[in-house]
């Protein structure tokens, strides 16, 4: 899953999966998309919960525009060696809801 393009309901590019965030259990709870960089450049990470991505002919998809992931809030790694990190928007109501997550 990490690498794999992220595809709007228009099957327009919105982003790609860089990351998982898992919770206590080992579930996955969301997943890091990068959203409008370049080359690894100018873009920002943000987490939608897992429920949020869909699978449509071997593609992964959300409904969302580019636009709007664009306009939610970045998500940074806070501590590198555990991977540990956080958002500054409110988590999802159904993900992100445990203290102790996990980044990949």
């Amino acid at each position: 899953m990490i690498g794999s393009g992220v595809y709007d309901v228009q099957n327009r590019n919105i982003g790609k999966v860089s990351d998982l965030v898992l919770n206590k259990n080992g579930t996955v709870d969301a997943v890091v998309l990068d959203v409008g960089s370049f080359l690894g450049v100018g873009g920002k990470y943000v987490a939608v919960p897992l429920t949020d991505i869909k699978t449509d002919n071997n593609r992964l998809t959300l409904d969302r525009t580019k636009e709007q992931l664009q306009q939610m809030a970045a998500n940074q790694v806070e501590n590198p060696d555990t991977g540990a990190g956080s958002t500054t928007s409110p988590p999802p109501p159904d993900a992100l809801t445990d203290k102790d997550t996990c980044w990949l």
